[in-house]
């Protein structure tokens, strides 16, 4: 542990630039087409390293592989995938040796949301949620640990969220899937204890500032914001990378969030489930003319 940065706070907090590395990795980042898994490619390609693209929407991808290469990227790939999709995602980590023969680093931040109670979130969108978060990373991690565990070294940093700590109203497929993914990350440590070079990583970011909130509305009618204080994607991306090579289980992205937590856990459960609702609604919804219910897009996680 750092003990001037026991949280590992600072690396979010400090604007440092990247600098470029000296032993330049094979990283995969996953959900590279926007919000948090963009800022992390472009991070990663500023620091030098071969950048593997991985997401549905290959015309968007290439946009960000050209960003990627003029950040300082060794190389780009993309290989539009559907980490929900078994075999796609076998082919993608196929593709990936082909092309270098190893895999050192995968940051999995892809991700989606919808909103709405859940009695009127559509059994495809509750699917879809869990499908794609919960899901899609165990996809990502019984085919990229088979990867690491033969090279007996590499990281796995997984993209959470806060909200795999704690619970708010009209967001139960996310929520649920988030907690899922919190657990999944805890298996994978202990079943993969036996080799300490095999890196296997949790970050959970609170509010950022992504395109998720733009693209997702409510039954309702009303658009969700970050509720405050939110943070950048590229402050998180910041964080993602430090993961990289760290032996820390897990990492909040700002301070805030242990409050959040230790609010859950320690405020009595009937004043919580009383007060969360309000307070969610004025932090993070404003009035938006009556629309359908829709789902964000994945990179924001």
């Amino acid at each position: 542990m750092n003990l001037l940065d026991p949280f590992g706070l600072l690396t979010s907090v400090l604007p440092l630039p990247a600098r470029p590395v000296d032993d330049p990795r094979v990283v995969l980042v996953t959900g590279a087409t926007s919000g948090i898994g963009e800022a992390t490619a472009l991070r990663a390609a500023a620091e030098g390293h071969d950048v593997v693209l991985v997401a549905r929407r290959e015309e968007k991808l290439r946009e960000v592989a050209r960003g990627c290469e003029e950040a300082g990227a060794a190389s780009t790939l993309v290989v539009p995938t559907d980490l929900a999709d078994d075999d796609a995602v076998a082919a993608m980590v196929a593709a990936v040796l082909e092309r270098h023969e190893r895999i050192d680093v995968v940051l999995h931040c892809a991700g989606v949301v919808s909103y709405g109670r859940t009695e009127e979130t559509s059994a495809q969108d509750f699917a879809d949620v869990v499908s794609t978060n919960l899901l899609g990373t165990a996809c990502v991690a019984r085919h990229v640990l088979p990867v690491l565990r033969r090279q007996r070294r590499g990281d796995l940093v997984v993209v959470g969220s806060l909200l795999g700590y704690i619970a708010v109203p009209e967001m139960t497929p996310y929520v649920v899937s988030k907690w899922g993914v919190r657990a999944l990350v805890r298996q994978l440590r202990i079943e993969n204890v036996d080799l300490p070079q095999v890196r296997i990583s949790h970050v959970s970011p609170g509010s950022v500032d992504t395109p998720i909130y733009d693209n997702a509305l409510d039954a309702a009618g009303a658009v969700n914001t970050p509720p405050p204080p939110s943070i950048s994607p590229e402050r998180v991306a910041r964080v993602v990378l430090a993961q990289v090579g760290s032996r820390r289980a897990t990492r909040q992205t700002a301070l805030s969030n242990y409050g959040l937590v230790a609010a859950f856990v320690l405020a009595p459960a009937a004043a919580y489930d009383r007060l969360v609702g309000p307070l969610f609604r004025v932090a993070s919804r404003r009035e938006q003319p009556a629309g359908d219910g829709d789902r964000a897009a994945e990179g924001a996680a």
